[in-house]
């Protein structure tokens, strides 16, 4: 079984800076990507960032240059950092991870960025 947890979510202005943070548990060994997704309302669930086992990555365009995803093994976490968040960026963040085929989420973290 896999747990995944998202934290930092928040209210912030234009411009500002959050950094969600994701605790993974469970039977993790395995692991072929991770990241994050993101659904704002009245929209479909997009992909943010992956960070495949090989080390490349995949990212929407509207946040490359703004976000930063990371990773610590050793805790089981992994980071969103965004930095100059804009209104278009208010969405629910969902932590995301592949593990051996099969696709995991968490429950969500409300980002919401004023202008």
């Amino acid at each position: 079984q896999v747990q995944l947890v998202e934290s930092g979510g928040g209210l912030v202005q234009a411009g500002g800076s959050l950094r969600l943070s994701c605790s993974a548990s469970g039977s993790l060994s395995g692991i072929i990507a991770m990241g994050w997704n993101r659904q704002a309302p009245g929209k479909r669930r997009e992909l943010v960032t992956v960070v495949f086992n090989d080390g490349s990555t995949n990212s929407l365009d509207s946040v490359k240059g703004r976000f930063t995803v990371s990773r610590d093994n050793a805790q089981n976490m992994w980071y969103l950092q965004m930095n100059s968040l804009k209104p278009e960026d208010t969405a629910v963040y969902y932590c995301y991870a592949n593990i051996n085929g099969n696709k995991y989420w968490g429950r969500g973290t409300q980002v919401t960025v004023s202008a």
